[in-house]
């Protein structure tokens, strides 16, 4: 279960915000990263799901906040084409993102402590499988049953 409403836990977050255009309708507490040969909108840059071609493949973490401007939730999809706000954390801010299953399975378990790393495809976070080049969060909370479809869980960014 996630840590309060929002995805920054932090009450002082001290890592960096960003503005973008999104591409798609990925939900807040996904990663996302440049989409590639996209030219800039009103000189903002266009973000998508992350999706390098391999789960847990180094990219600069950036995790979609919700769209609060326009009274949305934490749970409210992006429509694309849509201004975005992001963040990029700081190693031992803790957030609320999106963890979901391995592949499009359910029921896998998450421990306090697990290591997490970004899914490709669809940005949400899946424990470590193989041997990822970067694992970026660590579960604060113990989940069962997870879903492929992503659930908001408390972790602590590693800055690995």
């Amino acid at each position: 279960m996630a840590k309060g409403n929002d995805i920054i836990v932090a009450s002082t977050p001290r890592g960096k915000f960003i503005e973008g255009i999104v591409s798609g309708t990925p939900k807040p507490g996904t990663l996302m990263q440049i989409k590639a040969a996209v030219e800039p909108v009103g000189g903002r840059l266009t973000y998508e799901a992350y999706a390098p071609g391999t789960d847990g493949e180094r990219r600069p973490i950036l995790v979609l906040l919700a769209d609060d401007l326009q009274g949305k939730l934490a749970t409210d999809a992006y429509v694309t084409g849509t201004r975005c706000k992001l963040y990029a954390p700081i190693m031992g801010e803790e957030m609320n993102v999106l963890v979901s299953a391995a592949g499009t399975g359910t029921g896998d378990s998450i421990a306090i402590g697990d290591l997490l790393i970004g899914n490709t495809g669809d940005g949400l976070l899946i424990k470590t499988t193989g041997d990822p080049e970067s694992e970026p969060f660590q579960s604060m909370e113990t989940l069962t049953d997870v879903v492929a479809t992503g659930t908001l869980t408390h972790v602590m960014y590693t800055g690995y």
